[in-house]
């Protein structure tokens, strides 16, 4: 079995997955890199050395070698890329081919009429409705984005992305978390508009006329840090929320095994949202915006996190209020959000689910499996309950 993995870069968000394939499938698993990291994310700390990567090519390096690792492949994993005529022939061919998207209609669903748009998108998706190409939806709001083009209809599945899982010994990572003292909150992004990162400071200031115990650990940089740094100096909030700029991934995790509760307030613009799947790995009980690809696959609300709807800064602070005054129902959603990210929503099992796939498909039979990672992606209209 022959796997091969083309996207724009590589990155630590995907690196386990490909881990897990290619210790699987050693040199029958191989990744295309298309085109060199973005600076933005480079200064991010997410820079990875690609040419150290045993299983990585570089198509600007090689572009023969790559070529035909496309065409020679038994399955295609195809992520996003500015060159599609590199990958036109394969998906047209009738060999199997799995493409990966975050959402296509993002900024709204109104797009869809566009007899301009209509007419790319029957270039890059629809002409394969009859061709063995199915859809990995890196979202949960992707498979409406789809259906409304009517694309990989009844070929459209659950995925996401991986970042790494970590796996704990005894109580697992809340013996990393004080029992005593504040309640330790942590927030990890970019700080920019669609992550509304002035929900924090907001937060702060009604937790502390309140009168609860807390700390808020705030990371990351960006075009509203300085104004943000203002807020909570004028406000006086600087001995409950320290401010860190951007630290390093591991880092980052250490700060999310040390918190109880994880903010993720990002909007509709976030295609998917990494720090959850951290997050809920560190055994926080994380408090997430419905509007993000990640929360409604990953979350149940009340069981392994709370949601609060269509960014409602109301609702987003009682959940979080509810959470610090309710102790132990906290600690049972930050343990049953560790084991939904080791026991489903991890690289180990996307990869195996990735070949059971590739199996299944060998035999004439497509049999997704109930849940996680492969599953049947239900249409989720934003704003909306599935259906």
């Amino acid at each position: 079995m022959k796997i091969n993995f083309i996207s724009n870069y590589i990155n630590h968000h995907q690196i386990p997955f490909c881990d897990c394939l290619y210790r699987k499938l050693g040199e029958d698993f191989t990744f295309i890199q298309t085109e060199p990291m973005e600076e933005e994310r480079v200064k991010m700390g997410w820079a990875v050395d690609a040419r150290s990567i045993p299983y990585v090519h570089l198509l600007y390096e090689e572009p023969e070698v790559c070529r035909g690792l496309i065409e020679d492949c038994d399955l295609l994993l195809a992520g996003w890329m500015e060159q599609e005529e590199l990958i036109a022939g394969r998906l047209g061919s009738g060999k199997p081919a799995i493409r990966i998207s975050e959402r296509i209609y993002r900024e709204g669903q109104w797009k869809a009429v566009s007899p301009r748009g209509l007419a790319h998108k029957y270039r890059e998706h629809i002409r394969y409705r009859n061709k063995p190409v199915y859809l990995l939806c890196a979202g949960a709001y992707v498979a409406s984005d789809f259906s409304l083009i009517h694309a990989y209809p009844g070929k459209r599945f659950r995925f996401g992305y991986f970042p790494e899982t970590r796996h704990y010994n005894g109580k697992g990572p809340e013996e990393r978390k004080a029992e005593d003292g504040p309640v330790q909150i942590v927030w990890a992004g970019r700080m920019m508009p669609l992550k509304h990162p002035e929900f924090v400071v907001r937060l702060a200031e009604d937790l502390r006329e309140k009168g609860l115990d807390y700390r808020i650990h705030f990371i990351g940089s960006g075009e509203l840090e300085d104004q943000l740094k203002g807020e909570i100096e004028q406000k006086g909030l600087s001995d409950r929320v320290i401010l860190y700029g951007f630290l390093e991934p591991g880092e980052v995790r250490k700060k999310m095994e040390e918190s109880h509760i994880h903010l993720f307030t990002s909007n509709h613009l976030e295609g998917w949202g990494a720090v959850v799947n951290e997050a809920m790995n560190s055994g926080c009980a994380v408090v997430a915006n419905s509007e993000p690809g990640a929360v409604p696959y990953l979350i149940e609300n009340r069981v392994n996190g709370m949601i609060y709807r269509e960014g409602s800064y109301e609702q987003f602070r009682e959940a979080v209020v509810y959470l610090m005054e309710h102790e132990e129902e906290r600690r049972q959603m930050g343990r049953r959000a560790y084991d939904t990210i080791c026991s489903l929503w991890n690289a180990e099992n996307a990869a195996a689910q990735c070949m059971r796939f590739y199996e299944n498909w060998q035999k004439g039979r497509v049999e997704p499996p109930a849940e996680g990672p492969f599953s049947i992606a239900p249409v989720i209209w934003p704003g909306r309950r599935s259906v």
